[in-house]
């Protein structure tokens, strides 16, 4: 039998194998909301096994095309929505971003199950721990979680944030990015054109540490536009390095490279469009002609207004400028990926644009073709941030003092029996 001291001691390792078992939640960055505005956002997928453009584009109902434009991927490509996509490869997913029960989250996602399928394989591999097993579970109403029917439609609720669409008072969209084991947040910060502070606090963190499994809310610099409320793109703004398609699929949009001021120009492949060209004038939409004078340039530009009951609203501004503006540069496309190239890029296809020689640049139009609007948003203040208990990880350094609990444990509990 055990003594006193025999079952003190045995009550001390057993509670510091209980303290020392360290169940760590990974974190989630929220946005309280309280009305029923709405934004575009992203979100960071990394594909679990080959898939189609258009495969991809099922599993978050969204555009195939948005998806290539997203990305800077050249779409000009024979029958690009059937590229098959490499497996770990990363994308950026343009969804759309609600309130919903007081915070923001994408709840447009429907995903159809299939044989073998359980919550945390969904969650885990399919969706790439942008949901939790628990979130699904709550957000489908599923009292028993080991039975699913084969072809049930389940709702994916999709972590995003808006924070006004912008971030330190400049246009923003937001990237919803789950961190990986490698990752860092130096490196995360690097890698998006941002800093460790403005990621701590967007994310209301207390210290720079971050783990495999967490979200991260992360800024990407965005061209902002200025069309009037009642256009049907009011808002839009697209991340810095991407194109976006709007107008019916009739306009092109671009943001950068060197530059965020929003380019616009008539989209390739584009049918039933209406009058893109600036009245009075013979200049299309995106058109530029430059005239030197002894005071500086003269100016005078074909530009995007919105699309406003079926129409694109072309607009001529004329301005006096020190030095005349260079080519319009657009952001470098790369082909459709059939590898992942590890700490590397895909070479760029060459930049769409051309010159007539007269002074007038004329934008190439067939880069990038019609597709899906991606939508921005409508600047205004910075962003707050909070974060939240999403699904829960095992952290495998904590299991080291319970094993060595274990084995004092043991060893008092054969001394009690000699």
């Amino acid at each position: 039998m055990f003594n006193q001291s025999t079952l003190s001691g045995l009550f001390v390792l057993f509670f510091l194998v209980l303290s020392n078992v360290d169940v760590v939640r990974s974190k989630s960055t929220i946005e309280p909301c309280s009305n029923s505005d709405s934004c575009n956002a992203m979100v960071g997928y990394t594909l679990y096994t080959d898939l189609k453009v258009s495969e991809v584009a099922t599993l978050f109902q969204v555009d195939p095309i948005a998806i290539l434009t997203a990305n800077a991927i050249d779409i000009s490509y024979p029958d690009v929505e059937n590229h098959i996509l490499p497996s770990q490869l990363f994308l950026k997913i343009p969804i759309y971003c609600s309130c919903v029960d007081g915070i923001r989250k994408s709840v447009t996602t429907r995903y159809k199950t299939r044989p073998s399928d359980t919550l945390s394989s969904i969650a885990d591999s399919i969706y790439a721990g942008l949901v939790s097993a628990d979130q699904l579970r709550e957000a489908n109403s599923i009292s028993d979680p080991s039975v699913l029917d084969v072809g049930q439609t389940l709702v994916v609720p999709l972590p995003c944030t808006c924070f006004n669409g912008t971030d330190n008072l400049l246009p923003a969209t937001y990237l919803s990015y789950v961190v990986k084991v490698d990752d860092t947040l130096t490196g995360i910060a690097s890698r998006y054109s941002t800093t460790i502070t403005d990621l701590m606090t967007v994310n209301a963190m207390g210290s720079p540490a971050i783990k495999a499994g967490d979200i991260l809310a992360v800024p990407l610099p965005a061209c902002a536009s200025n069309f009037p409320k009642y256009a049907s793109d009011y808002g839009l703004a697209v991340p810095n390095g991407s194109y976006a398609i709007t107008a019916s699929h009739c306009v092109q949009c671009s943001c950068g490279p060197g530059s965020l001021n929003l380019y616009c120009m008539p989209a390739s492949l584009a049918v039933s469009c209406s009058s893109m060209q600036c009245r009075n004038t013979n200049l299309m939409l995106g058109n530029v002609t430059m005239q030197k004078s002894s005071a500086g340039c003269n100016v005078t530009s074909c530009s995007y207004g919105g699309f406003v009951n079926g129409t694109i609203i072309a607009t001529l501004t004329t301005s006096l400028q020190p030095r005349c503006p260079g080519i319009q540069q657009f952001p470098p496309l790369i082909a459709p990926p059939s590898s992942v190239i590890r700490e590397s890029f895909y070479a760029p296809s060459p930049s769409p644009s051309q010159s007539d020689g007269a002074g007038t640049t004329i934008p190439s139009p067939s880069v990038v073709p019609s597709t899906g609007s991606i939508p921005g948003f409508a600047p205004a203040n910075g962003p707050t941030g909070s974060a939240s208990d999403a699904s829960s990880l095992v952290n495998p350094l904590a299991s080291f003092p319970v094993v060595i609990a274990l084995c004092l444990f043991f060893k008092l509990m054969v001394s009690s029996f000699l």
